[in-house]
């Protein structure tokens, strides 16, 4: 995987756990229907800090086991920290890659990616590819990603006006692509599986206090790409302090997509 943009800060980390709640809630048909049962073995490429991978290992229980895979140091030990407080005895964190695993093909019944295509431009077939030889037959890929490019939030501060637009520049510069969300379908047919799925829908909710969106996380890749300022940095930082504070809390609308793909 490419060089990723989020720092992993206790803020980030409160972000990962609130999206694996909501992937638990929201995606729980689409979890069955790939194969995310009890028993399963699953493998979650690009784990960050294994929020999602502790929710999966509730479901798939004692028998069934969960595999997280993270390039980067500082999320494989926050993955660590977190697995040990969940007392998920059935999640192994290891360092590898999304073209690189360290999985043996063919071993695992669900190969599962989320929010990592999009931060990997010109790799994202490659990554499928990998994924879809860890499957046995009959096994699936599943795939969570974005379009990035149609994030709304309702009630934002004005200090934050320019924040995204920022970050999107900074994916654009390396490569990626923040619709990737969009062509999840052609990715799985591509790998050779069938596409049983690709649907996608927004997302929407009030944003609660200290939560960071990921243009935050990536303010110190935004700084050195010359895309923020300190003057930027504290202008974003007493914008969110404000958010945090007022009474109205603003909504957020997040598009996202789930591909999955069954290997026959």
């Amino acid at each position: 995987m490419t060089d990723y943009a989020l720092e992993v800060t206790d803020a980030e980390i409160a972000r990962y756990r609130l999206m694996a709640e909501l992937a638990r809630t929201e995606e729980a048909e689409a979890w069955r229907a790939a194969g995310i049962v009890p028993g399963a073995r699953v493998a979650d490429v690009g784990c960050g800090p294994a929020a999602v991978a502790v929710a999966v290992a509730a479901v798939v229980g004692a028998g069934g086991s969960v595999v997280g895979v993270e390039p980067d140091p500082s999320a494989r030990a926050a993955a660590r920290r977190l697995v040990a407080e969940a007392g998920a005895a059935n999640v192994e964190v290891r360092e590898g890659s999304g073209t690189d695993t360290g999985i043996p093909p063919g071993s695992v019944d669900v190969a599962l990616l989320r929010h990592v295509l999009a931060h990997n431009g010109g790799r994202e077939q490659a990554i499928v590819d990998h994924l879809a030889s860890l499957v046995r037959p009959g096994g699936a890929v599943y795939l969570v990603d974005v379009d990035g490019t149609a994030m709304r939030v309702l009630d934002a501060d004005p200090g934050l006006a320019d924040i995204n637009e920022r970050y999107a520049e900074l994916h654009r510069r390396r490569g990626n692509d923040l619709r990737i969300g969009l062509r999840l379908g052609r990715l799985l047919a591509a790998a050779g599986l069938e596409v049983e799925r690709h649907a996608g829908r927004y997302l929407i909710g009030e944003m609660p206090p200290g939560i960071r969106p990921p243009a935050w996380a990536a303010r110190d890749a935004l700084r050195a790409q010359g895309l923020a300022s300190e003057d930027d940095l504290r202008r974003w930082e007493a914008a969110f302090e404000r958010m945090d504070a007022a009474p109205v809390r603003p909504i957020t609308f997040a598009p996202f997509f789930v591909g999955i793909g069954r290997r026959r």
